[in-house]
């Protein structure tokens, strides 16, 4: 009886001592934690990056649920990037820094994940929670600090001031009607903070690299992936899909086995496969007939294929139809191509206009309106008569704004040209730029319009107590 009591101690204690160790080794969501050959742990920089994952990214993960649609795919999709990331950081735990023409392929699931997160934006923007994904997709881009140096942390700050810009419009959506919506700001924003904080401890000057082992490669981050050690549980499943691709490749074979087995016919015939090829003259040869030879490659048989690779993305570009419509209370206006007389008139104090896409064309939006957003436009024009809250210029490049009643705000960010014509009525306007150049008020004045540049550059000083910031004045 005593040595079954002894045995059954024993056995708790190993079980206890197994669960000790598994829960050590693996990282967050079930993943392995990777093997260290001198002490069994994970690296310190793989280990951080795990609490990042498993406490703020959790938060977002779980926030993001709450709010559940659009959010919730595209909350997954940061997940999974963060995921590739933490393969990376691990890849480089354990491989020395790879060589420069070797960076881009390492890099390409990383940049693959926030192609996706920013595609899904763009296919979204007629979704209610078009802010949600812009703050999300505007800061995603952080996540390449990893190819920054000598200082990546000032760049994930500058990646999460981005997704200010749409939180602020959240929280003032929401702040005083739907918390839930408050804490996945929160919580979102709280990831670049600790990354920052992450950063600054482990990898200050930019991505550690180990200092032994192999150099790092391609080839390097299937040696990770197939050993099991710490790679989260995306990469497993690529075996699952496997399968699917044969189910839909069979009907291809059978179809394209008559012309492979025909090709291969061709090649097996040796010798005599050049019987088939069609005798060219010396007057066809370039090296024999200067003609050819002053015509350049005019007549090259390569050039029939440029349009081929080319045509198919055309069909891309012209993909969207434009648009010009009152969904609920936003006008949207999309797409619009050499289009000058555009114009909204049935307008209501609640309404807003979104204006996207639009390229040399002309709006005019008539009565009074609560906001005006132009993006992404090049060469538009815009008139309009009242607006109660701010217009705003995002991502724009030569657009032409002109008030003919009152507007309070005028904001620009990230825009290169703009003119903005004000009002008698609208001299009281504040204008507020960044990340942009080339603007310019014009005042009205004697039946006429004077131009007034706003500054771009600007000098700093410390006064003693403060820093002073005013416009640099430049001489010559």
């Amino acid at each position: 009886m005593a040595e079954t009591q002894g045995l059954m101690e024993r056995l708790e204690k190993a079980v206890i001592r197994l669960e000790s160790l598994f829960s050590g080794s693996t990282g967050p969501h079930g993943e392995c934690g990777t093997v260290n050959g001198v002490n069994g742990g994970v690296s310190p920089s793989v280990e951080a990056f795990d609490k990042l994952m498993n406490g703020m990214v959790a938060e977002f993960l779980r926030n993001s649920k709450i709010l559940a649609g659009d959010v919730e795919a595209h909350a997954e999709m940061v997940h999974s990037a963060f995921q590739a990331q933490r393969a990376f950081i691990l890849l480089a735990s354990q491989y020395q820094q790879p060589q420069e023409n070797d960076v881009a392929a390492l890099l390409k699931p990383i940049s693959e994940k926030i192609q996706e997160i920013q595609t899904f934006r763009e296919r979204n923007r007629g979704s209610q929670m078009f802010n949600h994904l812009s703050a999300v997709s505007e800061s995603i881009p952080a996540l390449g600090w990893i190819a920054v140096s000598p200082k990546p942390g000032p760049y994930v700050k500058e990646m999460n001031d981005a997704a200010t810009f749409y939180t602020n419009r959240v929280l003032k959506d929401y702040k005083h009607s739907d918390l839930r919506h408050v804490d996945w700001v929160k919580s979102y924003l709280n990831i670049w903070t600790e990354l920052q904080a992450y950063i600054k401890e482990h990898h200050t000057t930019g991505l550690s690299w180990s200092k032994t082992g192999p150099v790092a490669s391609p080839s390097s981050v299937l040696s990770v992936l197939s050993s099991g050690q710490g790679v989260p549980s995306p990469p497993p499943p690529p075996p699952p899909p496997g399968p699917p691709p044969i189910f839909d490749n069979e009907g291809r074979k059978e179809e394209s086995s008559p012309s492979r087995s025909a090709l291969f016919a061709q090649l097996n015939q040796g010798e005599a496969i050049t019987k088939g090829l069609r005798h060219v003259s010396d007057d066809q040869k370039t090296h024999k007939n200067p003609k050819l030879r002053a015509q350049g490659q005019t007549h090259s048989p390569t050039k029939n294929h440029t349009p081929s690779s080319i045509s198919p993305q055309s069909p891309l570009q012209q993909n969207h139809p434009p648009v010009l419509e009152l969904e609920g209370k936003k006008w949207r206006v999309e797409y619009q191509e050499n289009s000058n007389d555009l114009v909204i008139s049935d307008t209501e104090l609640k309404q807003v206009a979104y204006i996207f896409k639009c390229n040399k064309s002309t709006l005019q939006i008539k009565g009074k309106i609560n906001s005006i957003t132009i993006d992404n436009c090049k060469k538009f024009g815009l008139v309009f008569d009242n607006v109660v809250g701010i217009v705003e210029v995002i991502n724009s490049k030569d657009i032409q704004i002109q008030v003919m009643g009152k507007v309070p705000t005028i904001s620009i960010n990230k825009t290169e040209g703009c003119h903005i014509y004000l009002s008698e009525e609208a001299l009281d306007c504040e204008i507020v730029s960044a990340k942009s150049s080339e603007m310019n008020i014009l005042i009205p004045q004697d039946g006429d319009y004077k131009e007034f540049p706003v500054p771009e550059q600007f000098k700093t000083a410390w006064d003693g107590s403060k820093l002073v910031t005013e416009p640099a004045e430049i001489v010559g």
